[in-house]
């Protein structure tokens, strides 16, 4: 998982939601990120296929969130950067003699599914409207 990813897409979304009745550009929004402007723009893109904003072209355009804050959970922020659906799931190639190389792999997916399942239980219940009240603005 990219967890860089993650953090962008949050900011983002967080900063749409700050300013929900101004568009804001990506430039702006990657200032606020420190990040550069074409990546913002690609997380954008995808935001937008995913009908969390919209956008506005123009000298006067920019982007603004299209679902309201209480609306989006922050799984479906997770999912967006997940490649297979899961947070954590690396396991090493081990020597299938040693008395815990043999075994080890079969009880990290166990312990992955349940690390998994309890991460997203956990953002299911947290909209971004919950996260941003965290904020003192």
């Amino acid at each position: 998982m990219n967890n860089l990813r993650f953090a962008t897409l949050t900011h983002i979304l967080l900063l749409l939601h700050s300013f929900k009745n101004e568009w804001l550009s990506s430039e702006w929004i990657a200032g606020s990120i420190h990040i550069n402007a074409a990546i913002v723009r690609k997380e954008l893109s995808v935001l937008h296929k995913k009908g969390f904003v919209e956008t506005k072209k123009g000298k006067e355009g920019g982007y603004q969130l299209k679902i309201a804050a209480d609306k989006i959970l922050l799984s479906d922020v997770m999912k967006m950067v997940l490649l297979d659906g899961k947070i954590i799931d690396k396991k090493n190639n081990p020597n299938p003699e040693c008395i815990i190389g043999k075994q080890i792999n079969e009880k990290l997916d166990t312990l992955y599914q349940n690390i998994n399942q309890q991460v997203f239980d956990y953002l299911n219940g947290q909209t971004l409207e919950n996260f941003y009240q965290t904020f003192n603005k």
